[in-house]
């Protein structure tokens, strides 16, 4: 697994916690200057390289360094859709700057073919594949919200989620919560993102991977 390192808000300890589940560390674009502030040496550094140092170039050298000169997709797609790899933990990617989280959420829609938990401070964030089965502790907070129009089934929520009809200018599904050690979710298209306490991680990565 992968340790997909951005440059936005993330506390060393985030790192940490990726890093322990997935060893190899990628940085997007500038992300490598956090890394080796940290004392981390990525194994990789893809973006357009806008906003990595001329220290961190120095330091890595060209042949660590993937540069994708394109503008039409930020250095979080562009390192996500090259990433070959079972599962990425994304760090650094929430915070400071809210068109670019925004921006994250929209590539975890656009490439449903990558498995990529996003780590935040208090949460973590993921695209919904078309059935998902977690085993979580009873009363944890389960929040889902659209980014296309998507209908469901579950079990094991506090509130079902048939037979609403899901979308962003409609019905959201902040804050429900499980109702049984297993929840089990599914879905007739792409488009759900799940929010769940950072305590989830594990299971997570134990369900989608």
């Amino acid at each position: 697994m992968v340790t997909l390192l951005g440059g936005g808000e993330h506390d060393p300890a985030d790192l940490a916690d990726a890093l322990a589940r997935a060893p190899v560390l990628v940085a997007a674009d500038g992300g490598a200057d956090h890394a080796l502030a940290l004392g981390h040496h990525p194994d990789a550094v893809i973006g357009d390289m806008d906003s990595l140092s001329r220290d961190a170039r120095a330091v890595l050298g060209p042949q660590r360094l993937h540069r994708i000169a394109e503008q039409s997709t930020t250095d979080f797609d562009k390192a996500l859709r090259n990433i070959s790899a079972p599962g990425v933990i994304a760090v650094g990617v929430t915070g400071r700057r809210i068109d670019h989280e925004l921006a994250v959420y929209h590539t975890l829609i656009t490439r449903p073919e990558k498995t990529c938990v996003v780590l935040g401070r208090e949460d973590i964030v993921f695209h919904a594949p078309p059935r998902l089965r977690l085993d979580l502790p009873v009363g944890m907070r389960v929040s889902l919200f659209p980014m296309a129009a998507v209908r469901g089934q579950s079990t094991g929520l506090r509130w079902p989620i048939e037979p609403i009809d899901f979308r962003p200018l409609g019905q959201i599904g902040t804050s429900n919560e499980t109702a049984a050690p297993q929840v089990e979710m599914r879905f007739d298209g792409p488009g759900m993102l799940v929010i769940l306490p950072r305590a989830a991680l594990d299971a997570v990565l134990s369900a989608l991977i």
